[in-house]
């Protein structure tokens, strides 16, 4: 029986795997199991026969159950639990009275058995296929229904395409009628269009052929836009048929219209003119009414005008017309004005250029824009007009301009010309006034000529030749006149302050009235020197000097730099001329005092010149030359080695005797230092020589005398030699003491009258004073050494305290003058 049943579980396994072979047998199989699946459906189906039956197990699994338990029905001991069941099982299959005893009966019992299991598990797949026929069957129907529905669709739609197909056609053919149309109407209008330039010939030569054509017309203007237009589009299509034909005949009609504008437009300017001219036949209208007469008129006729000036060809015939009636019309007008301002202003020439330029400005400025209201489009021909008129001016001014004589005069017309009408009229209104530039600096080219030649000549005759009068020379008296005259003014000036102050002691004490007065005292301490007045200068230092200032401006600084140097060389040599007759009428110190001043005033006043003083002047050296032709008249004055035939003098005066050109600056400014420093030191060196020039004489001898005793002569003893006497030397100092005491005041006086400036008296007095000092130094070092105690008294030399106060004692005798007691000090300083 065991082996029934291994059998049995062989079969079981074996139908299993035949099944799941037969799962993949087909080669359709949409899920193919792999071993390791395969595998597990086994051991599935093992563990399954290993579980007890439930009881609640439904009868569709009784029979798996009771064939489980039937295997073995010898050997399996059944719970009574499970024999119910299989009780209840028999029941169903009525056989419960049954037994099994045999292999037969059971398997026939399981056949049966097997056979209602497989009756019952069908049960319901046959349900499940009979419902499934059902819905077959009325998937069929529907199905027949679509396809008939299907049939009747593609019929429709063969037919929509039929009727669509048609109703595109002719869709098709109305849009291309539509086009066809619209091409047609729009070629209708172009050929319209362009006919209309050619139909408009007919019409253009029927109205100006009407005896009733006007220019001033209002359909004028239109009929020419219209004639333009027509001109320009059969130029730009000489493509068609009859090209040539209508354009020769617009132009004829283009040529006929200009024709009658032209006559229109001369005869309204001939008219205006005419009328204006009939009222003022000589041009005599005054400028009251010059505005009315002679621009109201065109001002008013301007705008008929302009609107019939539209063509190039004509605008030039036009143009010429109106400026020829322009200056028809006030051309006698301009040269009566001219007239009648140089009459007026026959003998101030400033006030004659300034009117006249003012007058030919304001035509120059109503001409533009009268010119401008009747053309749009500018032309030179309307400068060229208006450089005419100003030439007007210009012919009357220069006859006068090459008259003037006086520096002033012209250089107060350049100012004229260059800055009120260059700078400020024409700079501002550059387009409107360049006729009128143009003339101005012709005009004022003019007055610079004349300028530089007038000033060439005042230099040579009024600064070179200036021969000074008796006055011009008077120094010092003219000075201290001058200062007598300052003091006297200012002593009344502090009297009067003087008597105000007392009067305000009555009155309480204001402090704007204290400030007040300190301001008034400290203004009467720093009244100008009479020395530095402008009136007090040398005429030619005068004359220089503001010569060069009208100069500076007016002309080109390479011009002004030639005439300055050349004015300033004249006024050093009449300078030094001036000196000298001073130096031989008065003192020496007058002389030298009097140039140092003067040469500090040039210097000073041409500083503000910001310029060079120095010009380039070119010469030819004809040393190679003369030294060429020498050898050539003296052969033998050559060496023999260079003779080598007679053209060698010819050929070394070809090669080497050409004239050198050699440049050299001339500066003037260094030449005024160059005198200054000069002056400076004469005046050093003869007060030196006033003071202490017996002492340095002294010294002199006793410094050969030792030179001698070096150089291997006779020993000396100074005190033994006659002009060495200690009574001599005595002399000797007290005559050079004297002299100091005597003149120092009267020289530092005069330098105060004539320097009025304390700085400047230190700086020249200082070496002065320190000459003196070196002078007693070596006296008295000289006294030490060569003398006796009782020789020095006999000598009574003064010490250097002495002499500093000597000094001081001079200095202060001249303390009414500028030299203050800050300069004393600053003076007797030893450095």
């Amino acid at each position: 029986m065991a082996s029934t049943d291994q059998s049995l579980l062989d079969l079981t396994d074996k139908e299993t795997r035949e099944k799941l072979s037969l799962w993949d047998r087909r080669t359709d199989a949409t899920a193919p199991l792999t071993e390791k699946q395969m595998d597990s459906v086994l051991e599935i189906r093992a563990a399954a026969e290993t579980l007890s039956v439930p009881s609640e197990l439904p009868i569709e699994d009784l029979c798996s159950l009771s064939s489980r338990s039937l295997q073995s029905p010898f050997t399996a001991t059944v719970p009574a639990s499970t024999e119910d069941v299989l009780l209840k099982g028999f029941q169903m299959l009525d056989m419960e009275n049954d037994r099994i005893e045999t292999a037969q009966q059971f398997f026939s019992w399981f056949a049966k058995l097997q056979a209602n299991m497989d009756q019952d598990e069908s049960a319901k797949y046959r349900k499940t296929r009979f419902e499934l026929n059902c819905y077959q069957e009325q998937c069929d129907a529907i199905l027949k229904d679509v396809t008939a529905a299907l049939e009747h669709l593609d019929s429709l739609q063969k037919q929509y395409l039929f009727v669509s197909n048609k109703t595109g056609a002719l869709h098709e053919a109305c849009e291309q009628l539509l086009k066809e149309q619209s091409e047609l109407v729009d070629l209708a209008e172009s050929i319209q269009q362009k006919l209309s330039y050619f139909n408009e010939l007919e019409n253009i030569n029927t109205k100006l052929n009407s005896p009733t054509l006007s220019v001033n017309s209002e359909g004028f203007i239109p009929m020419l836009s219209k004639l333009d237009d027509c001109i320009e589009y059969v130029s730009s299509h000489p493509n068609f048929k009859d090209y040539p034909v209508y354009l020769a005949k617009f132009k004829q009609c283009l040529s006929k219209a200009m024709h009658f504008m032209k006559i229109h437009i001369v005869n309204t300017m001939q008219n205006l003119t005419s009328q204006l001219t009939k009222r003022d036949p000589l041009g005599l209208a005054n400028a009251d009414n010059a505005f009315t007469l002679y621009y109201v008129k065109f001002r008013a006729a301007a705008p008929k005008v302009r609107v019939s000036i539209r063509y190039h060809q004509l605008l030039d015939e036009i143009h010429q017309c109106y400026l020829d009636q322009r200056e028809q019309l006030l051309s006698p007008c301009i040269t009566s004005t001219i007239t009648d301002l140089t009459n007026q202003n026959c003998k101030d020439h400033c006030a004659l250029v300034r009117s006249g330029c003012a007058f030919m400005v304001h035509v120059c400025q109503d001409e533009h824009q009268l010119y401008n209201e009747f053309f749009s489009k500018p032309t030179p021909k309307l400068d060229e007009l208006l450089e005419k008129l100003c030439l007007s001016l210009y012919d009357v001014l220069r006859p006068l301009i090459i008259h003037i004589i006086h520096l002033e005069t012209l250089s107060e017309l350049c100012s004229i010309l260059k800055n009120e009408m260059l700078e400020d009229h024409v700079h501002n209104n550059a387009a409107q006034l360049g006729a009128f530039d143009a003339v101005v600096k012709q005009m004022l080219e003019d007055v610079q000529e004349r300028l530089v030649y007038r000033t060439h000549i005042y230099i040579q005759t009024d600064i070179t030749g200036y021969n000074p009068a008796p006055g011009d020379l008077a120094y010092p008296e003219k000075l201290e006149m001058m200062e007598r005259i300052a003091q006297s003014l200012k002593e009344e000036q502090m009297k009067q302050m003087s008597q105000e102050s007392l009067f305000s002691d009555v009155q309480l004490e204001d402090p704007d009235s204290r400030r007040n007065s300190s301001v008034e005292a400290s203004r009467l301490q720093t009244t100008v020197s009479p020395a530095d007045l402008h009136g007090m200068w040398y005429p030619t230092v005068r004359r220089t000097l503001v010569c060069l200032s009208k100069l500076y401006r007016c002309i080109d600084r390479a011009v002004f730099q030639g005439l300055s140097q050349e004015a300033l060389s004249a006024c050093i040599q009449s300078l030094l001329k001036a000196s000298d007759i001073i130096l031989k009428n008065k003192t020496q110190i007058d002389g030298q005092l009097f140039l140092i001043k003067h040469l500090l005033i040039m210097r000073e006043q041409i500083a503000p010149f910001h310029t060079d003083f120095a010009i380039k002047e070119i010469s030819l050296d004809l040393k190679k030359t003369r030294d060429a032709a020498f050898k050539i008249l003296n052969p033998k004055a050559v060496p023999k080695f260079f003779r080598l035939n007679s053209h060698n003098a010819i050929l070394e005066f070809l090669l080497e005797g050409t004239p050198e050109i050699k440049e050299h600056y001339i500066d003037s400014k260094k030449d005024v230092d160059r005198h200054l420093k000069f002056s400076c030191e004469q005046f050093i060196q003869q007060q030196t020589q006033i003071f202490v020039g017996n002492l340095e004489e002294f010294l002199t001898k006793v410094s050969a005398l030792k030179t001698m005793a070096i150089q291997g002569g006779p020993t000396y003893s100074l005190s033994q030699q006659p002009w060495a006497q200690p009574a001599k030397i005595n002399d000797i100092v007290m005559a050079t003491y004297r002299v100091m005491k005597s003149k120092l005041p009267s020289t530092l006086q005069s330098m105060s009258l004539y320097l009025a400036n304390r700085d400047t008296e230190f700086i020249l007095f200082k070496p002065v004073r320190n000459n003196i000092q070196q002078v007693f130094q070596r006296l008295h070092a000289l006294l030490q050494e060569e003398y006796s105690g009782e020789d020095l008294q006999i000598i009574a030399c003064p010490s250097m305290e002495q002499v500093q106060y000597l000094i001081l004692l001079a200095a202060s005798k001249t303390a009414e003058s500028n030299f203050s007691q800050e300069t004393l000090n600053s003076t007797l300083c030893i450095s």
